[in-house]
């Protein structure tokens, strides 16, 4: 599973730069070139990490970040920006940030910053997540138990199990789900997506995943 990356920069050749060299490290790169695309991107994606520039059309990247803030989204955030002052350093830093690099930076430097985040995010969500009595998920040894016993899934029964672990008890429509579950690169399937969930009712029980007809899925968790 690509670690999947939201780009916020409206200097259109360093954003193909960066976006190209993430690319080949192995990440999946967003670009948006406006703080209010950005926004929407995020509402639409689930991003392991954001990467924003500050002076942008729109919203700025402070403003973008201090909304997801106070809606309670914790996608870890690193600004990217010319702006070199101690106040814009505070300003990123309090609007919630969790790294500031100064333009003109080394690729290299930013990738070390990035992949040091995502490895501390990793091992802090790493818990054992009860799903039912007799039922529970590591989500750091992405194993899944019942009654004791590993149930072996898929890779994307797995994928799919995560993402509604993530977003337990919401409506998750389908597009959510087709491009989490499945590689950019991939055909998604109606028939597989089905598939898929029958297997993970049989194991959770038919009253955990309920299908909202024609919208999508809902993972219920008391």
């Amino acid at each position: 599973m690509k670690t999947k990356l939201l780009l916020l920069e409206d200097d259109l050749t360093l954003s193909e730069t960066v976006v190209e060299y993430f690319e080949e490290q192995g990440f999946e790169v967003i670009a948006s070139y406006d703080g209010d695309d950005a926004l929407s991107a995020v509402y639409e994606n689930n991003f392991d990490l954001l990467l924003l520039d500050v002076n942008v059309p729109g919203l700025n990247g402070f403003e973008v970040l201090k909304k997801l803030r106070e809606e309670d989204n914790v996608v870890p955030a690193i600004f990217i920006t010319s702006l070199n002052s101690m106040d814009s350093l505070e300003e990123g830093f309090s609007s919630g940030c969790d790294d500031y690099i100064r333009k003109p930076f080394e690729l290299k430097e930013l990738l070390i910053r990035v992949q040091t985040i995502i490895k501390r995010e990793y091992s802090n969500k790493s818990e054992i997540i009860q799903i039912a009595e007799n039922i529970t998920f590591d989500s750091k040894a992405n194993e899944l138990k019942k009654d004791g016993e590993e149930v072996k899934l898929n890779l994307k029964e797995l994928k799919l199990l995560k993402f509604f672990l993530q977003h337990k008890n919401e409506l998750l429509v389908h597009d959510r789900i087709y491009d989490y579950v499945w590689e950019y690169d991939e055909e998604y399937s109606d028939n597989s997506l089905r598939t898929y969930i029958k297997n993970l009712r049989k194991i959770l029980g038919k009253e955990r995943i309920v299908s909202l007809k024609k919208l999508g899925y809902r993972f219920n968790q008391e």
